[in-house]
């Protein structure tokens, strides 16, 4: 077996892959591809346009905001890199499977699948994990991170791919289990499972020694089904709990008002005002379209009370509506160099109009609401 450890950006890596393929013409070519990215790939060499719409409806629907928030950033990032460099990310993939076509050599996809793995990792990040890490992705989108000159080539290196994965590590190691560790062990084990003798893989650099380290030690490989199933979030989720308090605080200070015989009337016009406002408001600046923005803050009393609710679910999808997201909008983020580009990309309005429709119920519910309606009510309750 011949590992070829690829920079998944790199010129040089394209044209090692196909000289390896071409001089050994093994029986079988393994590439870091589930099935889902080879299919788009070949679609892509054979010059087949996809549908490349994406439902945000579907994705809101289904709670899986987080999944295609991290996914759109790593492409971006990707994609900033390959325009970089001038190599399309995956060309060295493309390069095996050209090989490998013109000399009828088969093709075995050894990753497993990208939703499974973000899901993963997902899953395993605690709150603080993921502002961090979260917080680090934007500074880059936004240009506000350490600019640095990186060599693609030099990150093959194998004392400099050490470096950068101990530094991957320390920074986010729930991400780096999922993405490094577990993932070394899945394309190691779908290698063991090949029949043919003469066989060449090719992988991210990164993961070469891990899968190394697994080929010699077979033994230390865990069972497949623990790396494909969907881990359950552990632990006590205090975020959540602190803001299911705040709507069930608001609740029991109107019941209490209205049992001590305090009229309630005007605070309950005053709270659905304030929260349909707000809820306008954030939506409305943030450059919604009129019709989402009045969602926004029809949902916005309603979705104070209920905890596991938010407005700017409803604007947002509202919004989509009207900006159809493609899979060149996530492509075109590469491109962007202006607030001007960043306006136009219609996955960046959407978010925007979620963001600020939450914004504005937000303020009306930590801050205008305690003051002007539940404030004064629990004085009057207890005689203040």
């Amino acid at each position: 077996m011949t590992i070829i450890g690829t920079a998944h950006v790199s010129a040089n890596s394209v044209e090692e892959v196909k000289d390896a393929i071409y001089e050994q013409q093994p029986e079988v070519v393994a590439i870091e591809l589930d099935r889902g990215r080879y299919t788009r790939l070949k679609n892509e060499m054979a010059g087949i346009e996809e549908d490349d719409s994406i439902s945000v409806t579907q994705i809101i629907k289904d709670n899986k905001v987080g999944l295609f928030f991290t996914t759109t950033l790593l492409g971006y990032f990707q994609s900033k890199i390959g325009d970089d460099v001038d190599v399309k990310p995956g060309s060295e993939m493309v390069g095996a499977i050209e090989a490998c076509e013109d000399l009828q050599i088969p093709i075995a996809l050894i990753d497993r699948d990208i939703s499974i793995t973000l899901q993963r990792a997902l899953n395993r990040m605690g709150f603080m994990e993921k502002a961090k890490f979260l917080y680090g992705l934007l500074l880059s989108v936004l240009g506000l991170g350490e600019e640095e000159d990186v060599d693609i080539e030099e990150l093959k290196n194998p004392d400099n791919l050490d470096d950068l994965m101990e530094m991957f590590k320390d920074e986010a190691p729930s991400v780096y289990e999922v993405l490094v560790h577990e993932r070394d062990a899945y394309l190691a084990g779908r290698l063991l499972q090949l029949p043919q003798d003469r066989v060449i893989a090719v992988v991210g650099a990164g993961h070469q020694p891990g899968i190394e380290r697994y080929l010699d030690n077979p033994e230390t490989l865990p069972p497949f089904r623990e790396l494909e199933k969907l881990d359950e979030k552990k632990g006590i989720p205090w975020l959540k709990i602190f803001l299911a308090m705040i709507p069930i605080l608001f609740v029991v200070i109107f019941f209490l008002a209205y049992f001590n015989g305090i009229n309630i009337t005007g605070n309950i016009y005053e709270f659905i005002v304030i929260s349909m406002m707000m809820g306008f408001i954030g939506s409305i600046l943030s450059g919604s379209k009129i019709q989402s923005a009045i969602v926004g803050g029809v949902v916005a009393p309603l979705t104070i009370i209920h905890p596991l609710l938010a407005a700017g679910w409803f604007s947002g999808l509202c919004e989509a509506k009207f900006r159809k997201v493609r899979q060149s909008d996530i492509k075109n983020l590469a491109h962007i160099e202006s607030f001007k580009d960043l306006w136009n990309n219609n996955i960046f309005r959407i978010l925007l109009v979620v963001i600020g429709t939450n914004l504005g119920v937000s303020i009306a519910t930590l801050v205008i609401l305690p003051s002007r309606v539940f404030i004064p009510l629990f004085m009057k309750i207890f005689g203040g």
